[in-house]
């Protein structure tokens, strides 16, 4: 029961500092950014520190689960074949933002001036779009393999 309550508990460390922040920021009070920033940068690393820690502590105690996930065939190499799909599709949509957001502010300027370009806008805001298209592929690739 506590292998299942432990990863809530660490996800509710990490959201609160920013809960907080954002209702302070609705109220319109002011607050220090840089401690917010900290507090739940100090927050997000002593949950890894706690998770690593008992983790491996709970599960050994509930021995059942490593039992049958070793009976299901399940391995550590699956769950890095997991991370390694995930990393391209988080780094690529995080590269789609960038692009996205550069790109159609300067459209959005250009289209004000001259209305006869947006057609052109548009196409240089889709090829941004493209980069996350691209990072799903190499994860489904790596799924696959």
């Amino acid at each position: 029961m506590l292998l299942y309550l432990l990863p809530l508990f660490a996800l509710a460390m990490i959201i609160v500092p920013l809960v907080i922040a954002i209702r302070k920021v609705h109220a319109g009070v002011k607050f220090n950014r840089k401690k917010s920033i900290l507090l739940n940068c100090g927050m997000f690393l002593g949950t890894m520190i706690l998770m690593t820690v008992f983790m491996p502590v709970l599960a050994s105690a509930e021995g059942a689960g490593a039992a049958a996930a070793a009976a299901g065939g399940a391995s550590v190499g699956d769950g890095m074949k997991y991370l390694a799909a995930a990393l391209p599709t988080a780094l690529a949509t995080i590269g789609t933002g960038i692009a996205v957001g550069n790109a159609a502010s300067a459209a959005i300027g250009a289209v004000s001036e001259d209305d006869k370009i947006f057609s052109k806008a548009l196409i240089f805001v889709a090829l941004g779009e493209g980069v996350a298209i691209y990072g799903i592929l190499v994860s489904i690739l790596i799924l696959n393999g």
